[in-house]
């Protein structure tokens, strides 16, 4: 099976231009491109099957762009989300090019890449604006103090409602956003308040800004990091939940010792998720069932924690 005529002829015109990404909107057949004076759209005729012919239309585009003629190499994600591909001087062309193949796997591999430039993932976000790749984007410091920094926060501050359902997601979400340093007070104020409603948002502000959490008087406040933790823990929705904020709080308190440090704050750094290791290892309960499991070895900390809450009061 051959591509259309017209279809091949659009498609050899398409690449005279300064291609810059192509997606492909597979519900209605229709491939949209990319280029410096603007973007186009060619409305694909089907001799086939739809599904057959666009991957027909796939491997016409991986020869043009990769000179793959049997379409994109596949090996090709695993070089670069290991870092294969390199971050010389063609990093960059490598990239562009992978973004010209109109493949969803494509776009991805694009944006776990070490070699990510902020302008790349301009073109990458426009191929494929999705949830995870924002958060894989934003995670480099090049993209994050770039043009695409503030877009890519703000999309995925607009998509977390969607991630109820997902409290992995929502961490790593929430962790990113506070390492990518994109956030305005207002906005990392308006993130913070979402733990009211989901405690495992407070969970990457216990990671990364133990020290200085929203409405603490100082660093030297563990009052309220022992507060929040113990709302985490209260209720936590899984088992990620639970390992996560243990690290944390054996993390944070580990930087409060001192030889002056309390009883309760040498406990607590050595508080880890080995602690609740042996129970996950047998069980793969989450909800009410894990938190029944999980009591006896999590209320020793919770009871140190509240001595902590005291002990600011």
């Amino acid at each position: 099976m051959e591509l259309t005529n017209e279809d091949q002829f659009r498609l050899e015109i398409l690449f005279t231009r300064p291609l810059q990404a192509v997606r492909i909107d597979e519900s209605r057949l229709i491939l949209h491109a990319l280029a410096e004076d603007g973007e186009a759209q060619i409305p694909l005729h089907p001799n086939d099957r739809p599904d057959r012919y666009l991957r027909q239309v796939r491997e016409a585009l991986a020869n043009q762009a990769l000179g793959s003629p049997k379409g994109y190499p596949v090996h090709l994600s695993r070089w670069i989300r290991h870092g294969q591909m390199g971050n010389g001087p063609m990093a960059g062309d490598n990239l562009a090019r992978l973004l010209l193949s109109g493949e969803p796997e494509a776009v991805i591999a694009v944006a776990h890449s070490p070699a990510l430039t902020d302008e790349i993932a301009r073109r990458a976000w426009w191929a494929m604006p999705s949830i995870e790749n924002a958060r894989l984007m934003l995670q480099r410091q090049t993209v994050a103090k770039g043009r695409m920094g503030p877009i890519l926060a703000d999309f995925l501050l607009e998509h977390l409602p969607f991630l109820q359902e997902d409290p992995i997601a929502i961490m790593d979400t929430v962790l990113t956003l506070l390492y990518s340093e994109t956030l305005s007070p207002l906005q990392e104020e308006t993130l913070w308040r979402r733990g009211q409603r989901s405690r495992c948002h407070y969970c990457g502000f216990l990671e990364l800004r133990s020290m200085r959490l929203p409405g603490a008087s100082g660093p030297d406040d563990d009052g309220i990091f022992a507060r929040t933790a113990l709302e985490i823990l209260d209720k936590p929705e899984t088992q990620e939940v639970i390992t996560r904020t243990l690290n944390a709080i054996g993390q944070h308190f580990t930087q409060r010792l001192s030889p002056q440090a309390s009883t309760a704050v040498t406990a607590l750094a050595q508080v880890s998720a080995a602690l609740v290791e042996p129970i996950f290892a047998r069980s793969t309960a989450i909800g009410s069932l894990m938190r029944e499991k999980t009591e006896p070895a999590l209320r020793p900390v919770q009871e140190v924690l509240q001595r902590v809450v005291r002990a600011a009061s």
